[in-house]
């Protein structure tokens, strides 16, 4: 049997009417867009980590509501295998963003129309986050008790 390198990942989708939040980071030298997300933490539970990226790349403390999916990727560049938990969660109105991000990689955060993010095209991290945002607005949802955890 073979090992693959792969990383757990999760994802947040904050919506506010038509807007949804996005950040602008650096990313292999490039400007790349992508939802709240990072790597789960050794120890940590998903939602839990959900919650401590978005706070880390938006300064924003908001209530997961549910989950919209888990996807599997593989990065063509490096063969890394991804799989990411996708959360979502919606607010009234577009809120100020204040990244607390530790690697010091997030430029600034946007909230932008679904329209905006297509543009963003080769600039989007990976496939995964257009993917999620279809899946969510056709209304896949997962009620958060569906994630266990045993320690």
């Amino acid at each position: 049997m073979s090992h693959h390198p792969f990383a757990v990942t999760v994802a947040m989708i904050v919506q506010a009417g038509e807007r949804f939040l996005m950040v602008e980071e650096w990313q292999q030298g490039r400007i790349r867009f992508n939802q709240p997300a990072g790597h789960l933490e050794p120890g940590e539970a998903i939602i839990e980590g959900a919650q401590r990226e978005l706070l880390e790349e938006t300064g924003l403390d908001i209530k997961i509501d549910q989950g919209v999916a888990i996807y599997q990727f593989t990065a063509p560049d490096n063969g890394i295998h991804f799989v990411r938990f996708t959360f979502c969660a919606e607010v009234p109105e577009p809120l100020a963003t204040c990244p607390q991000d530790p690697d010091d990689d997030i430029i600034c955060c946007h909230w932008l129309t679904l329209s905006e993010i297509e543009a963003l095209g080769e600039q989007l991290r990976s496939p995964m986050i257009l993917a999620s945002f279809k899946d969510y607005l056709a209304g896949a949802r997962f009620d958060l008790s569906m994630l266990k955890q045993q320690r």
